[in-house]
């Protein structure tokens, strides 16, 4: 398979910083990568612009940037996670019979990372793995609620509103009006906004540090579940994530 030179170059850049270099001239990088300023001032650009990258303003000396703390932060944390929600995901799994996730946000959009097929709600759809839309699954509203304001805003910036079913939200004063409820209460859903006939609750993870990391949920067959039945289930998983954000440290 051939390699792609330019990212090569720009991943042995960042492979340059270590706790003996934490910045460098452009000088010392052309020197250790062999290649001319001009093209090195170009991947350099791009690195910045990205955030992988920061130049000091004081002295012009290169740095590594916060985009790599944010992705490592998301590695670390949904291994984690990964490892202490399982028990979690299971037992809410047992009592209700209902399928259970675990999501975490990756750009702008969600991804499940773990998931507990239901005995009684066989939720085909999802997968390890998949990527879901912000604006009409449970845990993409709850990883977006708890965000700052300022972020909510970045991420939503030309985001594409896709209309999944009849019910699904398709503007951001919708969606905005939405997340303010989420907040409030705690727990964001998704009356069939995804997915037609599947009815979900998703309820933030909260760490240490007083940031969500990652959400839980629980997922149900609308023809399937009673209100009173789907309220029982909302109570069970705001215990089951404040028992998990307490081992966390939160």
């Amino acid at each position: 398979m051939p390699i792609i030179q330019s990212v090569e170059r720009a991943l042995r850049i960042l492979d340059l910083f270590d706790e003996h270099a934490t910045e460098l001239k452009i000088t010392d990088i052309s020197i250790k990568m062999g290649m001319h300023k001009s093209t090195l001032h170009s991947l350099l650009k791009t690195l910045q612009v990205q955030g992988y990258i920061d130049q000091n303003p004081e002295n012009g000396k290169y740095r590594l940037g916060m985009k790599l703390v944010e992705r490592g932060n998301l590695v670390v944390n949904s291994i984690d996670i990964r490892q202490k929600a399982r028990s979690f995901l299971l037992d809410l799994s047992i009592k209700t019979g209902q399928t259970t996730h675990l999501g975490i946000l990756d750009g702008k959009e969600g991804v499940y990372i773990d998931k507990v097929e239901g005995k009684m709600a066989v939720i085909s759809y999802s997968r390890i793995g998949r990527r879901l839309p912000v604006h009409s699954t449970a845990i993409g509203k709850v990883l977006l609620s708890f965000m700052p304001a300022g972020e909510i805003q970045a991420l939503l910036e030309n985001y594409q509103y896709t209309r999944q079913t009849p019910n699904s939200i398709t503007d951001e004063a919708r969606l905005l009006a939405e997340l303010n409820e989420v907040r409030a209460r705690g727990y964001a859903l998704d009356n069939q906004e995804n997915e037609q006939g599947v009815k979900c609750v998703s309820v933030p993870i909260w760490n240490v540090e007083r940031r969500v990391i990652a959400a839980i949920s629980i997922s149900t067959l609308v023809a399937r579940t009673s209100e009173a039945e789907f309220s029982q289930y909302i109570t069970l998983l705001t215990q089951a994530g404040r028992e998990l954000s307490q081992q966390l440290g939160y």
